[in-house]
């Protein structure tokens, strides 16, 4: 419409930005939430799912009928009830076939429908569809006005707001969905398991959440797997709504002779692709991450069988397994969030207890609104019969007035009182129903009737007979899909949680023969092998040889600094020996004013002879010496202007201890206390200077040095022998660094 040669658009307001976007993204948080996110507690079902199953029984497709396009059923959903597209409402049609996916299927698809590898289905004008036996049951008494239904998105159908739910599918099935704000994860039970919970909380209203739990101890997953969670845990998560499931793969070990074997994995954990699995495994073999696995293959049918092929038949295949549950997807943990939308359209948590009786609630309105309904279909069929009675008392009066009168009806209605219902009814009547069996067939009729209608008026009076009702059903639908059946036998093994396997380093690193270097300034690196020329390695200009340490790649590099702390180094983590290495004070936080003492090798249950400049030492387990952190682990206490300055092996029954003032002094080693920190005892006195070196020896052996290129080793040690704490004795002929070499 114009306006003055303008266009008039409608009204016009001046809105803040800010208000505008809120209330728009207000909408589009609603709508998403509770008209695609979260299911609803009653049926388990989100609006897309309560389509297509209305829809196809629409089409008639019940489990005994034959089966029909998913192309028509989708055509039918987005046509009639869902205006999305067509790939989203195929998608959620697939998912529900998939007996992978779904605990109980709710539709029986024929064709492809893709597979626990991850492959798509095929699509929808290839596959067919109907529903199932679980699906039935969800829609059974939608017919009998036991739930609202409100106008499709286009006013021209109606849609059922929830489905009758005689199955508890929102627990049975689960679900899973993000919505603005909020997500919802609720795993699959057990229906069997269900059913009992329920009959339970139908009995005794004020049964808790812990004794539900012992009915219905954990869920039930489609695809089976091994539930490794600690019973307080799956307690804790049902009684609050939240928490997770640990969930394990089904393995098994199969003998293969000469002591070697194989792991085969039968099960893998819920909503995990076996296609995506086997190439993380692959890839962190590639990656040398699963050193102890030597292979693995898919030997898989329409039944799962991995098989994982270890490296040494020495490993034990828990740690085996271990290692994979750490690396890979073989264990993974299922989230428990209830956030479900309630009987009135608002989204919260619930906890077991709440979702539960929020089922039976909805149940028995269900039987309710069926019962008040039937006692009208009653009321309706009654007023029907006995309008044909008359026919019977009066059945000569009755043919002469409908055959010599047009306003037969009227006559009728007025001589003998009747409604329009039954005066119709009569003009329908045939003839052949005028049969004295007929008018004995309706006495009979009119009194079941009136028992049954009688039944179910007391039924709607007395709340304990609702109840008894709804727990006969839960017994009927137990027994429908009770534990013996394919679908009722529990999949899932529960079992306690794993004790802690402790996985050794080898487990995890490659096993490796190495050489670690450390130069003069600090810069450490590994070399690959034993036995290597050291003189063939370069160092950065000013820099030079310093340690150099025949290792594996599975050991622990203990580092000893001035300061007396031990720092401890992974060393796979070194980097490799063809550059120069890095510093170590990149690797822990060993302060600027310190320096590298002392390096070696960890071997559990050494001991380790500690020594500072002062001259004071002890013994101390090199057990005691392990640093979980980066600022490592203080073992050693120097004294004041003092600094830590000897690690050394405890190898012998001896010390012997050289100063900066060349005096040596050896004495027994039972002299020198053991601790797991602290400053030491004196092992040796001095005017000037401080402790150069020390080591232990067996004194039958002798006592060595390196001297030049050559070792010397000293038998006659009378001349240095004395007791701990002396001053000791010039050793001429000793190196001129005062080292032992």
């Amino acid at each position: 419409m114009k306006k003055s040669g303008a266009t008039v658009l409608g009204e016009i307001r001046d809105v803040p930005f800010a208000d505008a976007l809120s209330e728009r993204y207000l909408s589009y948080a609603l709508s998403t939430i509770m008209a695609r996110s979260l299911p609803d507690v009653r049926d388990g079902l989100k609006p897309v799912h309560r389509r297509l199953l209305y829809a196809m029984r629409q089409l008639r497709l019940d489990p005994k009928s034959g089966y029909k396009k998913c192309a028509r059923v989708v055509g039918d959903v987005i046509g009639k009830f869902h205006p999305h597209g067509d790939v989203a409402v195929y998608d959620a049609l697939v998912r529900l076939a998939q007996d992978f996916a779904q605990r109980y299927p709710l539709v029986d698809g024929q064709g492809n429908f893709g597979n626990i590898d991850g492959d798509n289905p095929a699509a929808m004008r290839y596959t067919e569809s109907r529903l199932t036996d679980v699906a039935e049951a969800l829609l059974a008494g939608i017919d009998e006005n036991t739930v609202d239904f409100r106008p499709t998105y286009d006013g021209e159908n109606d849609e059922p707001l929830v489905l009758p739910a005689r199955f508890p599918n929102l627990l049975a099935n689960g679900a899973s969905g993000i919505a603005v704000g909020m997500a919802t994860s609720i795993p699959p039970h057990n229906i069997v398991e269900l059913c009992d919970a329920l009959i339970h909380l139908v009995k005794h209203k004020r049964a808790g959440v812990g004794d539900l739990v012992e009915l219905m101890p954990g869920p039930d997953f489609p695809t089976g797997g091994v539930l490794v969670e600690d019973a307080a845990s799956i307690k804790q998560a049902y009684a609050t709504g939240r928490g997770s499931f640990r969930l394990r793969a089904r393995w098994s070990v199969e003998k293969l002779g000469q002591g070697t074997y194989q792991v085969v994995v039968a099960e893998i954990p819920y909503q995990v692709q076996k296609s995506r699995l086997i190439e993380r495994i692959a890839q962190l073999m590639e990656e040398r991450k699963l050193p102890l696995l030597a292979d693995v293959r898919d030997e898989s049918t329409d039944v799962v069988r991995l098989v994982l092929e270890p490296k040494s038949r020495n490993v034990e295949p828990a740690v085996l397994m271990e290692s994979l549950f750490r690396a890979t997807e073989l264990e993974t943990r299922i989230g428990l969030n209830l956030n479900v939308l309630d009987r009135d359209g608002v989204p919260r948590v619930m906890n077991l207890k709440e979702a539960l009786q929020a089922f039976l609630d909805h149940r028995r309105e269900v039987l309710q609104r069926r019962s008040r309904f039937r006692r009208e279909a009653i009321a309706h069929r009654s007023q029907v019969l006995k309008g044909l009675m008359i026919v019977y008392l009066h059945i000569d009066e009755v043919i002469r007035i409908i055959r010599n009168h047009d306003d037969a009806k009227e006559r009728m209605m007025k001589r003998w009182h009747l409604t329009s219902l039954q005066a119709d009814a009569i003009l329908d009547m045939r003839l052949r129903a005028l049969r004295k069996v007929e008018e004995i067939a309706i006495r009979t009729e009119l009194k079941d009737i009136a028992a049954e209608d009688k039944e179910l008026a007391g039924l709607l009076a007395d709340e304990k007979r609702q109840w008894k009702r709804i727990g006969e059903e839960l017994v009927a639908l137990r027994k429908e899909f009770g534990p013996t059946t394919m679908l009722g036998k529990r999949r899932t093994t529960l079992a306690a949680a794993p004790t802690v396997v402790e996985v050794p380093l080898e487990a995890l690193v490659e096993r490796e023969p190495v050489t670690v270097l450390v130069s003069a300034k600090g810069w450490v690196r590994a070399a690959k092998g034993h036995g290597l020329k050291l003189d063939s390695f370069s160092y950065k200009e000013g820099d030079g040889p310093r340690f150099a340490l025949e290792a594996l790649t599975t050991d622990k590099l203990l580092v000893f600094a001035t300061n007396g702390r031990f720092y401890t180094l992974a060393i796979d983590k070194l980097p490799g020996g063809r550059g120069n290495g890095e510093p170590v004070r990149m690797m822990v936080d060993l302060p600027n004013e310190y320096d590298v003492a002392s390096v070696l090798v960890h071997k559990p249950g050494e001991k380790l002879l500690l020594a500072a400049s002062d001259g004071r030492g002890f013994v101390a387990p090199a057990d005691e010496a392990l640093a979980q952190t980066r600022n490592g682990k203080q073992v050693m206490r120097p004294g004041k202007d003092a600094v830590a300055r000897v690690a050394v092996p405890v190898a012998g029954d001896h010390v012997a201890v050289i100063g900066e003032n060349r005096k040596l002094l050896i004495f027994p080693l039972a002299e020198v206390p053991e601790l797991n920190a602290g400053r030491g005892v004196i092992l040796q006195r001095y005017h000037d200077g401080g402790l150069s070196d020390a080591k232990t020896f067996k004194r039958a052996e002798g006592l060595s040095w390196k001297s030049g290129d050559r070792v010397r080793t000293e038998t006659d040690l009378r001349a240095w022998l004395g007791a701990r704490a002396a001053a000791g004795r010039i050793a001429r002929g000793f190196n001129a660094d005062n080292k032992f070499g």
